[in-house]
């Protein structure tokens, strides 16, 4: 059976053992020792959030395009990074990462692909890369650090325009390893301003204590243009 193409630039595999998450390559190497198919990497939801909030959502996914242009917090090495570069081919991934050991390893990466962009900065301070970036679509956010909700509310609001989306994997444990873990994802969500929500969800069997935070940039008058 062909590959299913299932949103813009993400396809279903049918194998004899299941179906398979995959997404296109140009330069279809391993980046993460995946499996590759014909010019498909096989995109592994254990490895990647965003392979297993695809997965969980019914392949509701984000709205990206192939000229998407995508702000990437916490890169780390370039796992789902590569996936995203592969669905946004025309547009640019933005890769921010803050351990200059990952990002030995994402700068090989961005060797090999022209749409991604590394950023060795800390993504608590988007006023940093500034002179780097362009306005987005998306910002996505991967970091464990406890002020993630402020992360990411500082970065949509510089780079974000009417409209645009942010897709927030928050870490409960990485905000407080004491409290409920849907304690903390309740006091996050009061802390992400300016955004207007659309779904959560847990991703759960693939990583526990994670969620899914999708949500619309929408600023009130005195918001706009900070």
């Amino acid at each position: 059976m062909p590959p299913e193409e299932i949103a813009p630039g993400i396809y279903i595999l049918h194998e004899r053992d299941g179906a398979r998450l995959a997404t296109r390559s140009s330069d279809p190497v391993p980046v993460y020792g995946e499996r590759i198919h014909n010019g498909y990497r096989l995109w592994d939801p254990y490895r990647s959030k965003l392979a297993a909030l695809i997965l969980k959502g019914k392949w509701q996914t984000l709205p990206l395009k192939s000229n998407s242009r995508v702000l990437y917090l916490g890169a780390s090495t370039g796992t789902t990074v590569s996936h995203v570069a592969d669905i946004v081919s025309e547009g640019l991934v933005y890769a921010v990462e803050f351990s200059a050991r990952s990002m030995r390893d994402l700068v090989r990466l961005c060797e090999r692909r022209k749409n991604i962009i590394p950023i060795l900065a800390d993504a608590a301070k988007p006023e940093e890369y500034a002179p780097l970036l362009e306005p987005v679509d998306l910002v996505y956010q991967d970091v464990a650090q406890k002020n993630q909700a402020q992360i990411a509310s500082l970065n949509c609001a510089r780079y974000l325009g009417q409209g645009g989306e942010l897709c927030l994997m928050l870490k409960s444990r990485s905000v407080d390893t004491t409290a409920p873990p849907q304690a903390v994802l309740q006091s996050e969500l009061k802390k992400l301003e300016g955004l207007e929500l659309i779904k959560i969800m847990n991703l759960e069997p693939f990583h526990l204590d994670h969620w899914a935070v999708r949500a619309r940039w929408n600023p009130g008058p005195s918001e706009e243009g900070h």
